[in-house]
């Protein structure tokens, strides 16, 4: 741009000279004078612009600075003026009876804790076997009375095992709020003589006949097996659990055999589990650790029954092959704190960023469900829900070659 003023300044000094040699008959030296004067007019009035230019933005300059400078003494002044309110202030007075209260504070906290702990003991010890009643609620406690005997003796269920008359009945796990089978539970069931069905509490031996036990758990692996093949090739697999006890875990041959079952399927692992109590489990990581760690390394998944208290180090179950945990439904609406201390709105949450799944069992009433959803718990099962069946006859195909390997005493 100012170049191409310079340029209108030559171009007017050249007219100038022009005019003056052709239109007033100046002489050439007269001419170029004038050319050469009203070059120097132009350069100095244009010097003199720029100059005032600059002074005009100079002076913009200073009033800003000023500005600036005014705003930072009234911003030392409130500092200084603060620091002064600080140094009039007795801190250290304060601080010590501030350190006071905390002392005190800390000490009466310890004190209450250390009360509560004594009387959440006395008040277990007191009511484990008695029903206990808080806030209007009546409920009872989730220690469970010692199992009866069953009426049906060893030798006439292995007569009954021998002329296969056992069968495994399914009871579904449900999604909440969806209400979709999430899963199945394998109830193992005896038709008697008079084609009616016995609960594995009447047959199953507590004492003694772990052989039959083994025996039964293997022919429960075997048909969870072919429902899990059979729902995965169907397109809508289903999670299947397995009961197992220490009668297999213990054995090492029914142990080496189920080793070769689950080897052999381990396309389907995802979908098997074994559930058993949380004593049992307590006693087979006592006893037979190593067993349980290469069954969670094929694949398969443990689910833990009749928990006692949710308060579980859930990362180490979940290394150990735990999928999932189970809760009785009533005694958690009524009586959360004997489960954990988080509130019922957060234990799934929590539970479940382990990547372990929370079920809630013994679902009776509608009101239950409706809670269990408010708490955010995803699974739950009951008689409300659904009750065991029998199996499909298209799930129990027995053509494929994978079933052709069984437990010893099969």
């Amino acid at each position: 741009m100012q170049g191409l003023v310079y340029l209108f300044i030559a171009a007017i000094s050249i007219a100038i000279a022009g005019t003056a040699y052709f239109g007033l008959t100046f002489t050439l030296i007269e001419a170029l004078l004038a050319g050469i004067i009203g070059l120097v007019f132009c350069l100095f009035m244009l010097e003199r612009i720029l100059r005032q230019r600059d002074q005009q933005r100079l002076e913009r300059s200073i009033q800003d600075l000023s500005r600036l400078l005014s705003t930072d003494a009234q911003a030392g002044q409130n500092l200084s003026r603060r620091m002064n309110e600080f140094a009039d202030l007795e801190l250290g007075s304060r601080v010590e009876v501030l350190e006071a209260d905390v002392s005190v504070l800390g000490t009466v906290v310890r004190e209450l804790a250390e009360t509560l702990a004594d009387f959440e003991k006395e008040r277990r010890q007191t009511d484990l076997s008695e029903e206990k009643r808080r806030g209007g609620i009546e409920y009872v406690s989730v220690e469970k009375k010692k199992p009866a005997e069953p009426v049906i003796p060893p030798e006439i269920l292995r007569e009954a095992l021998a002329d296969d008359r056992l069968i495994h009945h399914i009871l579904p796990i449900i999604t909440l709020p969806q209400r979709r089978t999430h899963g199945y539970d394998l109830v193992p069931r005896l038709m008697l003589e008079d084609n009616e069905l016995a609960e594995g509490s009447d047959f199953l031996p507590l004492k003694g006949g772990q052989d039959l036990v083994a025996q039964i758990e293997g022919m429960a692996l075997m048909d969870a097996i072919t429902i899990a093949r059979r729902s995965k090739t169907g397109g809508e697999p289903v999670a299947i659990y397995a009961p197992i006890s220490m009668a297999t875990i213990s054995s090492k041959q029914s142990r080496n055999q189920l080793m070769a079952i689950l080897d052999a399927n381990r396309a389907i692992s995802d979908l098997l589990n074994f559930s058993l109590t949380e004593e049992q489990w307590q006693e087979a990581r006592a006893n037979d650790a190593p067993a349980l760690k290469a069954m969670a390394k094929s694949g398969i998944g443990f689910s833990l029954c009749d928990v006692k208290s949710l308060r579980l180090n859930y990362s180490e179950l979940k290394n150990l092959g735990v999928r999932s945990v189970r809760a009785d439904a009533k005694m958690f609406i009524d009586n959360p704190s004997h489960y954990t201390d988080f509130h019922t709105a957060d234990i799934a949450a929590y539970v479940s960023r382990f990547e372990v799944d929370l079920i809630m069992v013994n679902v009776t009433t509608e009101q239950q469900v409706l809670t269990l959803v408010d708490d955010g718990i995803g699974f739950a099962q009951g008689p409300y829900l659904a009750k065991a069946g029998p199996i499909r006859s298209d799930l129990l195909s027995q053509s494929d070659d994978f079933l052709q390997i069984n437990l010893a005493g099969q």
